[in-house]
């Protein structure tokens, strides 16, 4: 596994049809890491999880069992973790359906959000909504500028059950 600098990106992948190459989640991290200054250093774990799991986690930790795209568990550096980014990827394929664009970009937008919080972004209030989606946007823009985007796939029939 590569390493960024201070920065070990390990994933877990619970979503049975997924599909993406561990290197092209570490390049597009690294890339997304070196945009904002930042001191943390240690593992990121990053989560691809279905609806209900995501949406049972998110009742456990945040009392709301509503669906929900990204949950992001902060620093803990007793442990040497940079946070946990859980991310659903049933939302991210509806969503990109939607959309009429890629499930990588989808992917990678919910990851740069959660990244972002880690960071102290917050996007409980207008005007801090307003400045998460302007920095979402640049590392979206940086991304795609030398397209990094993951490899993720779904296998045909990609719903999980």
């Amino acid at each position: 596994m590569r390493t960024i600098p201070f920065i070990k990106v390990e994933s877990l992948n619970l979503y049975s049809t997924l599909s993406y190459e561990e290197d092209t989640l570490i390049s597009f991290f690294e890339q997304v890491c070196s945009l904002h200054q930042h001191t943390l250093s240690g593992v990121l774990s990053v989560a691809f999880l279905g609806k209900d799991d995501l949406s049972k986690i998110h009742g456990e930790f945040l009392n709301d069992y509503r669906p929900t795209d990204v949950i992001t568990f902060p620093p803990d550096e007793e442990n040497e973790m940079v946070g946990e980014i859980c991310v659903s990827v049933d939302r991210a394929r509806d969503e990109a359906i939607q959309r009429n664009i890629p499930l990588s970009e989808e992917l990678s937008l919910y990851l740069i959000h959660g990244w972002l919080h880690l960071l102290g972004f917050d996007d409980h209030e207008k005007n801090d909504s307003d400045i998460m989606r302007r920095e979402e946007t640049k590392a979206m823009k940086a991304i795609g500028e030398i397209d990094l985007w993951p490899d993720f796939l779904l296998a045909p029939n990609g719903e999980e059950h």
